[in-house]
């Protein structure tokens, strides 16, 4: 079951560096891609950063929608991840082709990949410099979600190991997000 979270508390949901899964959608087309860097930006409207390669073809898609969802996959979706980041969905649809199961998003028209642990729909702030130089994207979250099970009301928490984040290291190497250590 997924509750929203708070807007002024979306950036939890990023700030410990999780590999994303960035999907979107535009007149019938879909698209996922993973994406290692991404981060927040901002608190009030809350702002993201996302790295999406001028190669791909969910760049596009955000380009022609103008909108996004980052969903944090977790350690049971290791091999999905994999494999769509593998991929390209230029000529067939991921979601049909991997079995991909999904819901709709609350203010957007892509896609949210169940199973995730959250999820950040976002619109995007058009900044077409650093697009083209540095395939930097910043979306505004317009909705923040996350696995109920993953939420203590402050915070992101892993009660079971399947459902912790991966963090990409390099050529396919992954580990999971640890315990939390308060001071």
């Amino acid at each position: 079951m997924r509750v929203e979270v708070p807007l002024r508390s979306a950036y939890k949901l990023l700030n410990h560096g999780p590999t994303t899964l960035i999907s979107a959608a535009h007149e019938g087309r879909r698209n996922v891609m993973a994406a290692a860097w991404v981060m927040p930006l901002d608190f009030e409207p809350p702002k993201l950063a996302a790295v999406i390669a001028a190669s791909t073809f969910t760049r596009e898609i955000v380009l022609a929608s103008g909108e996004f969802v980052v969903q944090t996959p977790c350690l049971a979706q290791r091999a999905l991840t994999i494999t769509v980041g593998n991929e390209s969905g230029r000529e067939r649809d991921k979601f049909a082709a991997h079995g991909i199961a999904t819901s709709p998003a609350s203010k957007v028209r892509a896609p949210l990949i169940d199973g995730c642990v959250a999820w950040l729909e976002c619109v995007r702030i058009a900044e077409p410099t650093m697009e083209e130089r540095y395939d930097l994207f910043v979306g505004e979250v317009v909705a923040a979600w996350v696995d109920a099970e993953c939420w203590d009301g402050r915070g992101l928490v892993f009660p079971r190991d399947e459902l912790r984040t991966i963090h990409h290291l390099a050529g396919g190497a992954f580990f999971a997000t640890g315990s939390k250590h308060a001071d």
